[in-house]
């Protein structure tokens, strides 16, 4: 593939509803370019951009995918996003390094959810953006209903550019507002054909791209009033002016599975979306915090944003990266803003695919990969050390389902926690921990898919089988009465015995463990057995007299007591202390704490009651709502974690995936009587199995 200066360069993210046929679109185009030698389809698992073993079995997109093709003179660099929601990362990496995002609408289903959160993710980018309506040759398919919902949907900007003309319930003809041509696909190749009769419909839509034309130019505009035609190129200077303007949203049409009005397609992209020269480069940081505006200039000092990673236990790392300025090869200089570090560059490719292709380098405005960077992460930033600035990263989605992850066989812990470290380096959506409460290793992902995926590639990568399982809750023990009992340890042996003896005040206090005190009078126990007392509780604490989880708001304090100057020690009187606790934590009114968190949840209007309901139904408590914009509201309520643990399944059916929210703890509240005992015979129940 040739270089491409950034004026021909086109960055284009494909998103959309999941099902919508965005890889297909992307393998046609790839196919018409020429730049694949067969059309795969994603049923046959032979697409270029869906080439995971997951993706294969699955039949869908599951990460972003980078293939570009030649068109016109120009290189239009494929971002192919997934469009399910459990895998929203790959959605964020493909916007972070496009200049435009191509959302694709299913001509049968129409607009969808996946539709908005495209469309809103690239507004919130300030990116362009393009529809297209496909699988119009479906008999169930209808272009000009679909075309009035986006509309309706998305506003004025919405502007028509190829409609079709539909005969005998067949979508042969495509008309090309543009250039005001047709075009016959009936026998395969596009052949240009007379203008069909549509009546006033086609009227309408040419007077509504000569109004967003007329829009774009105040020479135009009066042109336009005084009733004069415009000419092919005006109208396509006009509307993308209109598309680099975020004021014209082209829609185009077509079917990706019949190639029927592909040509048009990739013309009206090269003539409509803006080059990596016309997004006029980004604003960046420098070590002092000072903004700094990096322009897409080859012959600038080198900044480069890397937007994805793929880690392989058998490959290696690869770093996919856009660069912003001047141009990266193996001879650049780079250090990583993140670590402080040089990074060398092995060597440059273009991915094309899972296909590596050598580059000589990769230049401003475009996008490649450098394979083996170790200490190199997603949303680094790679720059000259001439000129040291920070990118913006990527913005990822929070993991909101955690699962503890079991290993099939026992010893196999270290591979699971290296396994998941080096596939989270590829997906940040993945959270990975240990709790050193629970002693369980805890997967977080953005949907029950997510997880899924992750296990099958952890057995697939690292060749580890684990199970998937509900996590322990955290509870915590506390103590409602002030008591006072005996510790008495004494045993005699051959020698030396041992003896302590102490007594000592156990009383709930505000703490998030024990405070330990003496109010000793007369030496009875002496000072220097103080610390071994305290060090016996700390120990005795991290497991509670009903459920046996650590003990927090408990005051101790050792008034008295008493020792053997030759038999008493410290461990002796460590002894005394756990007899003392075992003793006294049952007399002084035990109860079980759960933890508490506080719900932050954004939904459409129509589903604030089912929001709300479900949260009395969690035995949370609503605190407020505000609106939240577009026609949404965020509720704040508290609600006990052990009852939030599928609340991300639950929200995403109730809203059909337009709801989010996050959930953070809060504090340890005293459990109902009917939870606490539940909790506590589960307890037993595991004890009496180990």
């Amino acid at each position: 593939m040739n270089q491409y200066q950034a004026n021909h360069i086109i960055n284009l993210a494909v998103a959309g509803h999941s099902g919508a046929g965005k890889t297909s679109l992307a393998e046609a185009m790839l196919y018409l370019s020429g730049a694949s030698d067969r059309r795969g389809k994603v049923g046959d698992g032979n697409t270029v951009c869906d080439y995971d073993p997951e993706e294969i079995r699955r039949k869908s997109s599951i990460a972003a995918a980078v293939a570009p093709l030649e068109w016109k003179n120009k290189k239009i660099n494929l971002l192919d996003a997934p469009g399910l929601f459990d895998f929203e990362g790959g959605m964020m990496e493909a916007m972070r390094a496009a200049d435009t995002v191509l959302v694709v609408i299913s001509g049968k289903d129409g607009v969808a959810v996946g539709t908005e959160k495209a469309v809103a993710a690239a507004e919130k980018r300030d990116l362009a953006k393009i529809f297209f309506v496909n699988g119009l040759c479906d008999e169930s398919a209808r272009f000009y209903r679909v075309f009035e919902d986006l509309k309706a949907q998305f506003g004025p900007s919405v502007c028509p550019v190829v409609v079709p003309y539909i005969q005998d319930g067949q979508a042969n003809i495509y008309i090309n507002l543009l250039e005001y041509k047709a075009y016959d696909y009936s026998g395969g190749k596009p052949v240009a054909v007379p203008m069909p009769d549509m009546g006033d419909r086609l009227e309408g839509l040419r007077t509504a791209i000569y109004e967003a034309v007329a829009e774009t130019d105040d020479e135009l505009f009066e042109k336009y009033f005084a009733g004069e035609s415009f000419t092919p190129e005006e109208v396509i200077l006009g509307v993308s002016k209109g598309v680099k303007a975020g004021t014209i949203t082209p829609v185009f049409c077509g079917d990706a599975m019949l190639m029927r009005g592909m040509e048009q397609f990739l013309d009206g992209l090269c003539w409509l979306a803006p080059t990596a020269q016309d997004k006029a480069g980004e604003l960046g940081v420098d070590v002092d915090g000072n903004p700094v505006e990096l322009p897409v200039n080859e012959d600038g000092a080198a900044a480069a944003i890397v937007f994805k990673t793929v880690a392989d236990p058998f490959i290696g790392k690869l770093s996919y990266l856009k660069v912003i300025s001047g141009k990266i090869s193996t001879e650049s200089q780079l250090i990583n803003m993140r670590t402080g570090n040089p990074e060398r560059v092995g060597k440059t490719v273009m991915m094309v695919g899972k296909k590596q292709v050598d580059v000589k380098y990769i230049g401003a405005g475009d996008i490649g990969a450098i394979p083996k960077l170790s200490a190199t992460n997603t949303g680094d930033t790679l720059c000259a050390p001439l000129r040291k600035v920070t990118l913006e990263g990527v913005e990822y989605p929070t993991p909101t389902l955690s699962m503890a992850i079991v290993p099939q066989k026992k010893g196999e812990e270290d591979k699971v926690a290296q396994g998941m470290l080096r596939l989270s380096e590829e997906d940040p959506t993945l959270g990975f921990s240990t709790n050193a409460e629970t002693h369980e290793m805890v997967l977080s992902g953005l949907g029950e898919q997510h997880l899924d995926v992750a296990v099958s590639k952890l057995k697939a990568k690292f060749g580890v089988d684990v199970s998937l399982k509900k996590p322990k809750v955290p509870y915590r023990e506390t103590i409602r009465k002030t008591v006072q009992v005996q510790g008495r340890h004494k045993k005699q042996t051959g020698g030396h015995g041992q003896f302590g003896d102490v007594w000592i005040e156990f009383s709930p206090c505000d703490s998030e463990g024990l405070e330990f005190g003496e109010r000793v009078v007369g030496g009875s126990v002496p000072k220097g057995f103080f610390p071994a007392v305290e060090k016996g509780l700390r120990e005795c604490i991290q497991k509670g007299p009903l459920a046996g989880y650590p003990v927090v708001g408990l005051s101790a304090v050792l008034y008295d007591g008493s020792y053997h100057p030759v038999d008493s020690s410290e461990m002796s009187f460590k002894t005394a202390a756990a007899l003392a606790y075992k003793a006294g934590m049952p007399q002084a009114n035990p109860v079980l704490l759960e933890p508490i968190g506080h719900l932050k949840a954004t939904v459409p209007d129509a589903n604030m009651g089912d929001i709300m309901g479900e949260v009395n139904k969690r035995r949370g408590r609503v605190l407020g709502m505000e609106p939240a914009g577009h026609g949404r509201q965020t509720v704040e309520a508290e609600v006990p974690m052990a009852e939030m643990h599928d609340f991300t399944t639950f929200i995403r059916q109730c809203t059909q995936g337009r709801g989010s929210f996050t959930f953070e703890f809060e504090r340890y509240e005293e459990a109902p009587q009917n939870v606490a005992q539940k909790v506590i015979e589960e307890a037993k129940a595991e004890a009496g199995d180990n």
